[in-house]
Parts: C-alpha cells; structure tokens; sequence
C-alpha cells in the first residue's frame, strides 16, 4: 500500500512570521547575510561561503557570464546553464574568472554602416547609450569609434542616418592601452572629463571600455565575491550523464563549486555522478546535488557525499512537473522537512550539508520565509531572468518591456540531461516547462538591494542579527485564506497597482 504523507503540502504564501522582540542594535545595518555554501564539519570554517544567500538557477535564461559577474559583484553566485556544450560552458566560466572589474566588454557593438534605427532599437533592447563601434561589429574588432545619446538628436535626426556620420571617430577618442592599470584609467577619465575611455590594443582593436559610473559602483562594493586570486566566485551546473567528459573541462577553467541539475535527484544516477568526481578529485572539488524534497532524499545525497542539497519539485514559475507527473511537494512542507533531516544529520555525523531551496519564491517576503524555515540559501530562477543582466532579449510586448523566460524543462531549452532516466534522450515524448515572459526590472544590483533591504528589515521585527538567529528565533504561523486577502492592499481603490516594489510578475 502507498505512503500517505501526514499533514498537508504548503507553499510560502500560507505563512507568516510573528515579530519577536527586537533590542536596540536590531536594526538593518547591523544584520550579516553570510551564509555557508557547502558542507563542513563541526569546529572549522565552511570551504566557500557567500555573503548574501542567494544563487541563481542553472538555466539558459538566467546564468550567463554577465549575471556571473553581477551577481558575484552583490555577494552570491551563479550557476553557468549545463544545457550547452562542455567547451561552450567551460568557456562562460572562463569569462568570469578572467573577467578584469572595472574593464567591460561591451555586448552593444555598432559598425560604422548602421543606421540611427538600429542605434535606437539597441538602446531599447538593451538599455544602453553608450555604444563602441568597430569595423566588424565585434566587441574587439577594429575600433572606429564611439557613440553616446550626445552625438544624435531623435527629434530632428534622419533615422536612415549612417553611424559613420554622427559617431565620435576614434581618432577624436580619447583611448588607452591594454597594459594601463584600472587606477590609472579612472585618472584619465577624469582628467580629461570623459564619461568612457575605450581600451584600444596596439594592431587598433578595442579590447575593453571602462565607464565614470563603474569608478564609485566598484567602490561601494563590500559584499563581492572574490576567491583567493581576486577573482569572481563562479558556479556551474552539470548532468548524470556526460560528467566525465564535462567536469575536467569547468574544473580546468576554475569553476569553484559544480551542482547536478535535475528534475529530480533522489536517484542512483547522483550517487554515480558524486562517486565518480570523488574517485577522481577527492574532496576538492565541490558539488552540489538535488532535487528532493523530503528528509529520505535528503540523508540519501548527503550519504553519497553531496556538499549541498537542493530542494524543490515543481514550484519554480515555469514549471510544470506536478501537473505533467503528479510528483512533487509544496515547497514550504519539503523546506521544513528537509532542513529537519539536515539539523538531525549534523547532530548525528557532525557534518553540517548546506540546503538549497529552489523554487517558490513569488514574493521578497517568501525569501526571509524561505530563510527563517532553514534554507541556507536561495536558488532563484524568474527572478534573475529579469535584469539587465541576463542573456536574453528585452523585448517591448503591447507596451511593456519584457524579457524572455523559459525552463530547462521545456522544449526550447532541450535540456534532456537533466532527466536521469538513463536510456535513449529521444524517449521523453512530454516537457515539464513552459517558454514565457517576465516583465524587466532593470539592473540586477538595484533588484536585489531592494529584495535584501527587505530581507534585513524583516530580520530585525524577529530579533536575529543572522541567519543563525533567524532560524532560532522566528515564529512562523499558518494564515487562513481569509487573511491573505487581509494582507494586502484591500477596501480601497488603488491609484498605481504596481507601487507596492514587490518582486513578482
């Protein structure tokens, strides 16, 4: 006979925290995020840990090299989509760990032919006004040029008008070599009041920009990521199936830590991923493992030597793995669960298994939920695809910028791998994702300055200082359906709908 579950299956949106006592030093300031990423044991220090709980999900959408370095730069980290090539991967991680702060390769390059219609719609897609133009249109071709909103007029200008006409020609540029240290660029940027200094190689390529903006931005960054070489923090997802071939690869291009995705990982085929990397690097390489969503799954990825385990099936917004399969959990009850087992498991071993919860999250306030329920971190998917940040298009759709958003799971990504059913790739007839839109939200650091604003806030109406505390602390009640509609804005006739800042679409 069947396992009936006891209790119900809850989602965030069914909780609430009660405010605690809070002194006088609980105030947002004073709140640290750091939390660890993957396993210790008890009396040393945690191999990697972030300083802000927040990572984001293994997907096409979302985890590019650009939201790598974004993300990394606000204190959490980034897992490079396994749904592509082991080189093409091992390539975006590269790009991180040798990306140079301050020094940007600009993926808004004009050539000299273009028109001021095609300045404007990349302006639009994008959200940039300053624009490189090189002969071929690379972002390291042979540099021509540069424009910014000053060298066009929209009212009055000819839209057929060729960028050679208007733009800043290079030899009016102010430029630099490869060899000139950040230090030394901000000096001439500011010496010569310019808002951007091409960095221009001696064959006349264009290597890199470095912008006045950037200058104070870099400055006003405690939270970074860096590992022992000054270098950004990256992650990078792999599958149960070409592990051997895919892991030296990421390894040699200095992926820090490695997480297996799959639709659902309390599975033999995780056990012989993390068998085989251990047989191969020991310990030094780290590897995250899921999805599950209860303790059984849990104890099992932590027995076969996961350094993290996520959590969550068929809660992501894109998802449809419960209606396709009937499987799954509410993610609050599988959070609770497992952070249970993780608790339990250190007690018993003394080795502390970082949990991952991943999915769920429609609202900021879901994430100190997520916090205050055991989750040392968040795995976030829809919310990351929004930014400016992300590899996809920003696109105007009936008068609103949006951009593209779809899930591993779905037909577009072709992301069979993740699904450790063994055997032939071409024998899933069915998806478990869909191809969608979220609405774009802007730059990545303003988002999540907000959202964590939020975060500390809310820690100190519970009186923790931490993410320690906050799971000590917190009291969590269940809401009827009645007070939800209570908790929010009710009775009244709204003026702006959207006025509110909440993280959701």
């Amino acid at each position: 006979m069947a396992t009936f579950f006891e209790g119900e299956s809850h989602t965030f949106s069914e909780y609430l925290l009660v405010p605690g006592y809070s002194s006088h030093e609980n105030v947002p300031a004073n709140v640290s995020l750091e939390t660890p990423l993957v396993k210790f044991r008890r009396g040393e220090e945690p191999p990697i840990r972030m300083n802000v709980p927040m990572v984001s999900a293994i997907m096409q959408a979302v985890s590019g090299p650009r939201l790598a370095i974004a993300l990394a730069q606000q204190g959490g980290i980034s897992f490079i989509y396994g749904s592509q090539t082991p080189e093409s991967e091992a390539a975006m991680v590269r790009e991180v760990k040798t990306y140079k702060a301050g020094f940007v390769v600009s993926d808004s390059t004009l050539t000299p032919d273009m028109t001021l219609a095609d300045v404007l719609e990349m302006r639009d897609r994008t959200g940039h006004t300053t624009m490189p133009v090189t002969a071929d249109g690379s972002p390291t071709g042979p540099f021509r040029g540069i424009v910014t909103s000053r060298d066009y007029r929209v009212s009055r200008d000819d839209r057929g008008k060729r960028v050679f006409e208007f733009m800043t020609g290079a030899k009016d540029c102010v430029t630099a070599d490869p060899s000139t240290s950040l230090k030394a660029c901000n000096d001439i940027i500011w010496d010569h009041k310019i808002n951007t200094l091409p960095i221009v190689d001696a064959q006349g390529n264009l290597v890199s920009l470095v912008f006045r903006k950037d200058y104070d931005s870099h400055k006003s960054r405690p939270d970074e990521l860096l590992d022992e070489h000054k270098r950004y923090i990256v992650g990078a997802g792999i599958n149960t199936r070409d592990y051997a071939e895919r892991v030296p690869l990421l390894v040699e291009a200095g992926a820090d830590v490695l997480c297996i995705d799959s639709s659902e990982g309390f599975s033999e085929w995780q056990k012989l991923t993390l068998d085989w990397v251990r047989a191969n690097y020991g310990d030094s390489v780290k590897v995250g493992a899921g999805n599950v969503v209860d303790a059984e799954g849990f104890r099992y990825l932590a027995d076969c030597g996961a350094d993290f385990v996520k959590v969550g099936i068929g809660g992501g917004s894109i998802c449809i793995t419960r209606e396709q399969k009937g499987i799954g959990r509410g993610q609050a009850s599988a959070l609770i669960d497992v952070c249970r087992a993780r608790d339990e498991y250190f007690e018993e071993t003394g080795v502390y298994v970082p949990v991952c919860s991943d999915g769920g999250i429609v609202y900021d306030y879901h994430m100190t939920l997520a916090l205050a329920m055991g989750a040392d971190f968040l795995m976030l998917g829809r919310y990351f695809a929004r930014f400016d940040e992300s590899p996809t298009r920003r696109l105007n759709v009936n008068g609103s910028y949006v951009k593209e958003y779809w899930g591993e799971g779905s037909a577009r990504a072709r992301n069979w791998a993740r699904y450790d059913l063994g055997g032939d790739k071409k024998g899933l007839s069915f998806v478990e994702g869909v191809d969608s839109y979220v609405p774009y939200a802007g730059p990545l650091k303003d988002n999540v300055e907000s959202s964590l604003t939020k975060v500390r806030s809310t820690m100190c109406n519970c009186g923790a200082l931490d993410l320690v505390q906050l799971r000590e602390k917190a009291r969590i009640t269940l809401v009827s359906a009645t007070s939800l509609v209570e908790g929010g804005a009710h009775d009244v006739m709204l003026k702006d709908s959207n006025s509110d800042g909440n993280f959701r679409s």
